[in-house]
């Protein structure tokens, strides 16, 4: 699987400098972390699930998660398990590769019991999503998962069923508790998290933010036209999060952006936030008038104040949040000749240099970081061209 693989070759060769690369489920943890992208949940009582989850991979999502906590009743998880075993099995049988499938649990106990239940069919899982994440109850989540992997037999490796070593199983544990939030136990629960995620480091592909639990802890709801960093106390803990859990140094983990929870048209209060001049570059007023319509705009700011604020990749809800978080993930033209300029083997003694789009300065150490982030973001959702821009990759990626 591929980024944009779900358009036509010649397509993408116009619009990428440098095309995402090529993946699997099996790919390194270093790779996969920032290929997530957009991760689309899915209850598990879907009736038609298998096929829900090969049409949403056919129209460019890479990962999905099949959700049996917060998105389905207390009284449904029984028939929700028996649904997921089955849905998998259905998907197995298919014999097509489907994006990377995790499965959010509500219990530790559910993790083992459902690999075994799965059978042949675990080899197209990819993981845990692991919710109300603590020291405390990450422990036996994460210890579940390696009991649960250990069992598995040899041979139950590639999404494709082809021999080879056990399956691999990773964690992605949810930060969304109420002790995270509160600021009176915010830092000892941080470093209870960081000591456990520290321990299991091998395991855990991404840590991802709970913002809609957040929020529900002092009953706020952002509306349509507000980012989650409008709300200061939601911006405040994903600020400690990242300082604690998102650093540079080799320490940190991929942490990923809040969830978007509108996709209808809602009545607006403030001016749209999506500027008209790219749109007009590009002859696509129509789709700028679209994406307003549907609330995207409040999307595409808070996307663009994900990665600034060190976030990469985003939890969503419903399929038309997928392109656009996969949009503004490519790298820009002007980011990768930056990044590529600092990264120069002879500038590693440090210095400034003007960049080759000469409108700003490049300094070598204090930007090093940024530039080796810049590029394995590249890697996996490539380089657009110098004259394509988010406009373009956006529309192009729509269904015909």
């Amino acid at each position: 699987m591929r980024h944009f693989g779900h358009i036509a070759p010649e397509v993408r060769h116009r619009l990428f400098h440098r095309e995402p690369c090529a993946f699997t489920a099996d790919s390194p943890p270093h790779l996969l972390a920032p290929a997530l992208g957009a991760t689309l949940y899915s209850p598990a009582t879907r009736p038609r699930l298998a096929e829900d989850i090969l049409k949403q991979a056919a129209r460019g999502v890479v990962s999905m998660v099949v959700c049996l906590e917060d998105s389905i009743d207390d009284g449904e998880v029984a028939g929700a398990e028996e649904n997921l075993v089955r849905q998998f099995a259905d998907l197995a049988e298919r014999g097509v590769e489907p994006p990377l499938l995790f499965i959010r649990v509500r219990a530790a106990e559910q993790i083992p019991d459902l690999v075994r239940r799965l059978g042949p069919s675990v080899r197209l899982l990819s993981g845990f999503v692991l919710p109300k994440f603590t020291e405390e109850r990450g422990v036996p989540f994460l210890e579940a998962l390696v009991a649960a992997e250990a069992e598995l037999p040899a041979g139950s490796g590639g999404p494709d069923g082809s021999d080879g070593p056990a399956r691999r199983l990773f964690a992605m544990p949810v930060l969304e508790s109420p002790e995270l939030l509160h600021l009176e136990s915010r830092a000892e629960t941080l470093s209870g998290i960081a000591r456990t995620v520290d321990k299991y480091r091998d395991r855990i592909l991404a840590l991802r933010l709970g913002v809609t639990d957040f929020c529900s802890a002092y009953g706020l709801r952002r509306p349509p036209d507000m980012t989650a960093y409008d709300v200061q106390i939601v911006a405040s803990v994903i600020a400690d999060v990242v300082n604690v859990l998102g650093r540079a140094d080799g320490t940190g983990f991929t942490v990923t952006g809040p969830v978007w929870e509108y996709f209808r048209v809602q009545e607006r209060m403030f001016k749209p936030q999506l500027r008209r001049s790219p749109f007009l570059e590009s002859r696509a007023d129509a789709l700028r008038q679209a994406l307003i319509e549907h609330d995207m705009d409040g999307l595409l700011r808070e996307i663009e104040l994900d990665r600034a604020n060190g976030l990469l990749g985003k939890t969503c809800i419903h399929p038309s949040h997928v392109l656009p978080v996969h949009a503004l993930s490519v790298v820009s033209h002007e980011e990768f000749s930056d990044a590529e300029d600092i990264l120069r083997p002879e500038r590693d003694g440090g210095g400034v240099l003007r960049s080759s789009y000469t409108n700003k300065m490049n300094e070598v150490k204090p930007h090093r970081a940024w530039a080796e982030r810049t590029l394995r973001r590249a890697e996996v959702f490539g380089v657009a061209r110098q004259d394509v821009g988010f406009v373009e990759l956006l529309a192009a990626g729509l269904p015909g």
